[in-house]
C-alpha cells in the first residue's frame, strides 16, 4: 500500500522559512515526476512546484519562482519543499505528490497523494 506522509508544516512569520518533507513507502519512485500543490480555503487546488526523476528538471508556480526550492532523495524515496521569503498569501494545506508522467502542472497527471500538511503564515 503506497503512502505519502508530509511533514515540516507549521506557522511561520512572513518573510519566515519553512522546508517540507515527503517520505514515501509502499512503492519507489524514483522514476516518477514529484510535485507540491497546494489548496487554500475557498480556492482550488494548484500546483506549487515539480521535480523531475533525474531531478534534472524543475517548474515552478510563478508566485513562488524565486522563494521556493523543490528537490527530491530518489535513495530515501523523498522529496521536500524549501520554502522562503514566507508571505501570508503563502497560507495553504500543502500536498506532495508523485505520478509517473513528465513534469506538469496538472493535477490529473499525478496518482499519489499525501494527507497534506497545513502552512500558515502571519503578517
Amino acid at each position: 500500500q503506497v503512502q505519502l506522509v508530509e511533514s515540516g508544516g507549521g506557522l511561520a512569520q512572513a518573510g519566515g522559512s519553512l522546508t517540507l518533507s515527503c517520505a514515501a513507502s509502499g512503492r519507489t519512485f524514483s522514476s516518477d515526476t514529484g510535485a507540491w500543490f497546494r489548496q487554500a480555503p475557498g480556492k482550488e487546488r494548484e500546483v506549487v512546484a515539480a521535480i523531475s526523476f533525474s531531478g534534472r528538471s524543475t517548474l515552478y508556480a510563478d508566485s513562488v519562482k524565486g522563494r521556493f526550492t523543490i528537490s527530491r532523495d530518489n535513495a530515501k524515496n523523498m522529496v521536500y519543499l524549501q520554502m522562503t521569503s514566507l508571505k501570508p498569501e503563502d497560507t495553504a494545506v500543502y500536498y506532495c505528490s508523485w505520478g509517473s508522467g513528465g513534469l506538469s502542472p496538472r493535477l490529473d497527471d499525478y496518482r499519489y497523494w499525501g494527507q497534506g500538511t497545513q502552512v500558515t503564515v502571519s503578517s
